[in-house]
């Protein structure tokens, strides 16, 4: 019996210093993970303001198959929630805030325990990345809370290693995502045509993009110099694409024929009423090769025939607008017989 005594004292010695060693730690936790994405910072925001998305590259997810997911009409921007069910117990989470595209403010509620403070920052960087950190913290917690992290390890041990994968994933995500191109030969048809603005200049593969950058950057220029309205999307005429060095003309269409200054740098052209082979890609611009290339063949493979006047391309959606490279649109025009 004295034996028992002893045991049950030094258990209940142990309860009540377990107990101490519980009600002395910290009331409040935070963790912070930050990752550098090589992706516009809108394309990223979309992607974590909306939790429909959560799912594809939720750490928690991937690693508790059963956990079951509910997500509501209502789960992109301020007032959008999802909820979660697993072995642990029922969470939501809920955007409370947000500043597109710089931050987001949200608010978990998992099983009884408080309420914790999720937010997003995202930092473009110049060189087109984004920094996203991603933050939870929490306070006044109650000895129950305390208790539950404590036997968990902490809460940068539970949380800290699902952050860092959950933001892995939605960077893989993101990449995939701007990877997407669609390539449509939409056939015959016509081109109403029209007169443009334009500079010309050579280029290759590796100065291409810079060189329509420059070229498109001094024609806006002179026309908002001279009040000249646009009257559609950037083009660019091909004016010789037998080399690997290509001549191209990269213009803005105006409604009417302008008489330019003398000694202007930017020129103005006409492109006819024509018959044209036309191609639709819906991606980014790097995949424009591949669509030259259906093109070409699908005028072999059908014998249809070239005319002097030169192809051209029409810049349909502006990048400022569309962040995501894969919704860019980009129609090629081929003059035939």
């Amino acid at each position: 019996m004295k034996a028992l005594k002893y045991i049950l004292l030094l258990l209940l010695v142990l309860i009540i210093g377990f107990s101490i060693y519980i009600a002395v730690q910290p009331n409040s936790f935070e963790v912070t993970r930050t990752r550098n994405i090589k992706a516009p910072q809108a394309v990223l925001y979309n992607k974590i303001i909306d939790f429909e998305t959560w799912e594809d590259w939720s750490s928690w997810v991937e690693s508790d198959p059963e956990m079951t997911l509910t997500i509501p009409d209502n789960h992109v921007g301020v007032g959008g929630s999802y909820s979660w069910e697993d072995k642990d117990g029922v969470g939501t989470m809920t955007t409370v805030a947000a500043n597109p595209h710089n931050s987001i403010t949200q608010e978990m509620q998992f099983a009884e325990f408080p309420k914790s403070d999720v937010s997003w920052k995202l930092d473009a960087k110049e060189d087109g990345s984004t920094d996203v950190t991603w933050n939870i913290s929490g306070k006044d917690l109650p000895f129950v809370f305390k208790l539950f992290s404590t036997l968990m390890g902490g809460m940068e041990k539970q949380i800290g290693p699902h952050y860092e994968r959950s933001l892995e994933k939605l960077d893989s995500i993101v990449q995939d995502d701007m990877k997407q191109f669609e390539i449509t030969i939409d056939g015959v048809t016509e081109y109403g045509g029209g007169y443009y603005l334009y500079k010309t200049t050579n280029a290759n593969s590796q100065n291409i993009s810079a060189k329509m950058g420059e070229n498109f950057g001094a024609v806006m220029l002179f026309m908002g110099k001279n009040n000249i309205k646009q009257s559609g999307m950037p083009l660019t005429v091909y004016n010789d694409m037998s080399s690997a060095n290509v001549i191209m003309s990269n213009g803005i269409p105006v409604k009417e024929k302008i008489t330019l200054p003398e000694g202007s740098d930017v020129s103005l052209n006409y492109i006819p009423n024509i018959k044209v082979l036309k191609t639709t890609l819906k991606g980014n611009y790097t995949n424009l090769t591949k669509a030259w290339e259906e093109t070409m063949a699908y005028l072999a493979k059908n014998n249809l025939e070239q005319t002097e006047q030169e192809p051209f391309e029409i810049y349909t959606t502006d990048p400022g607008n569309y962040p995501n490279p894969a919704d860019w649109v980009t129609e090629i025009y081929v003059p035939i017989k």
